[in-house]
């Protein structure tokens, strides 16, 4: 039976409007074209490729056992792009808290996200020029694009306290993601129309080139609807608490400092970032690697992955609503726990995937999808709960450490696991222990209790 208290005194919601909540719905309706077309589908087989022919692979080869030297470091070409990610958040963990600081001191956080988005959306769309051997370009605009893509969910995150109460805030999550899933595939639809259309049997390049300009087009599609939030979004006030003369960035620093200096005293916000960090690490892992797993593991074809994902984009849109009405009659905590059960079944399940088989790789996408986007919206919205108020943008700094393809430990293992066993299956395995373990971490959660310590109001149902 769901747990409910109710509390003695209820705080009003902020105050917005519908079309300031449209408005930030339709940012994730911008940003999940990288997340889907780029990170999803295109950039792991794409920059794998581009790094094989760097190592001196033949384009179109089924194995490739050569090795790259970016900065003098000999790597092997199936694993420099789990690195990559790995670096990519390592980088985040000094950005992305800074970002947040100086959002929450800021009155201006809308050109706080569009400097942001536009950045990453510039740094994909130059991804028209990675041709022939340009991996150590491929890596660069990467890395620029998916910190910037951190960046720029971190302010917008922030806004979500700004749009609903306690008891509004699953549901306005939910549906924001579940409208991110909607966007993100109808791109996808659109891509993989191209590459249906113009591959060519036989003509590895030709592959290759689309591949290239389905991930610029994720850019455009990115740097066009981020207009609309920034204009439907509405300014507010920094925090009387953190308001202040001087300059934003560096009074972000100190005011970084200061929050770092003071964490201790809501060690069960800190306890639930930990579980957070643990068992979306492998959600965010099983996400970015999917299409490499299935390229070189399975031996599926381009076109076999992109409808894949795209039914998973599109059940995670139903799979996102279902589980935020689900979060309303037992509580998003309960529904997250339920997810996490689910995931470690689809790990266990891609590990016995027959190679060259689509239809199996098809149905445990639409697994995926269905519990896919409500495990990360409900994370989201629960978080929202345990963060002291004025202080959104530095927390989700934290939190975006491990969110939308900023993970690093599991891209770290599958490819150290790899490079020593030479198969993905194996580094598929080494990512139960983030389910199990977040699972655990998250159960020990006393949520009720971490609520009330932040200082906030429980929702009804918890």
């Amino acid at each position: 039976m769901a747990e409910t208290v109710t509390p003695d005194v209820a705080s009003p919601p902020p105050a917005s409007t519908a079309r300031e909540r449209r408005g930030w719905y339709l940012y994730d309706w911008a940003n999940s074209a990288f997340q889907t077309t780029v990170i999803t589908v295109f950039l792991g087989p794409f920059l794998t490729t581009v790094t094989e022919l760097a190592a001196g692979c033949t384009l179109g080869a089924d194995t490739c056992d050569g090795y790259v030297h970016p900065l003098g470091i000999r790597v092997a070409a199936g694993s420099y792009y789990p690195y990559l990610i790995s670096l990519s958040v390592f980088l985040t963990v000094f950005v992305l808290p800074v970002v947040g600081a100086v959002a929450d001191r800021s009155a201006h956080k809308k050109r706080l996200l569009g400097a942001a988005a536009f950045t990453g959306a510039g740094a994909t769309i130059a991804f028209a020029f990675v041709t022939g051997e340009r991996y150590l370009l491929g890596g660069a605009l990467f890395l620029v694009a998916n910190i910037a893509f951190g960046a720029a969910v971190v302010v917008y995150n922030s806004f979500l306290p700004q749009l609903g109460g306690p008891d509004e805030r699953d549901g306005i999550s939910s549906r924001g993601w579940a409208i991110g899933y909607l966007g993100g595939g109808l791109l996808l639809a659109a891509n993989l129309v191209a590459v249906t259309m113009l591959a060519e049997e036989g003509d590895p390049q030709r592959t290759l080139d689309l591949a290239r300009w389905s991930i610029v087009s994720a850019g455009v599609w990115w740097a066009v609807f981020t207009l609309v939030p920034l204009r439907w979004l509405r300014e507010r006030p920094a925090a009387a608490a953190l308001a202040g003369g001087g300059n934003v960035l560096t009074d972000g620093f100190r005011q970084l400092g200061r929050t770092l200096r003071e964490v201790k005293a809501y060690p069960l916000t800190l306890f639930f970032l930990l579980a957070f960090l643990v068992y979306n690490d492998g959600i965010q892992t099983v996400i970015t690697l999917a299409s490499q797993y299935g390229t070189e593991e399975l031996r599926l074809g381009q076109s076999t992955l992109i409808t894949t994902i795209l039914l998973v984009q599109f059940l995670a849109f139903g799979g996102a609503l279902g589980l935020g009405a689900l979060a309303r009659r037992i509580g998003a905590w309960k529904t997250v726990l339920l997810s996490l059960v689910l995931w470690t079944g689809v790990i266990v399940a891609a590990f016995r995937l027959p190679a060259e088989a689509p239809l199996p790789f098809m149905i445990l996408g639409g697994a995926i999808g269905l519990v896919l986007g409500g495990s990360q919206a409900l994370s989201r919205s629960l978080f929202s709960q345990l963060i002291p108020a004025g202080k959104e943008g530095e927390y989700y700094g934290f939190y975006e450490i491990s969110d939308k393809g900023t993970s690093w430990l599991g891209p770290l293992a599958f490819g150290l696991v790899f490079q020593l066993t030479a198969s993905y299956r194996v580094g598929l395995v080494s990512l139960l222990i983030f389910f199990v373990v977040g699972f655990a971490l998250l159960a020990a959660v006393p949520i009720r209790r971490a609520i009330v310590a932040a200082g906030n109001t429980p929702p009804r149902v918890l």
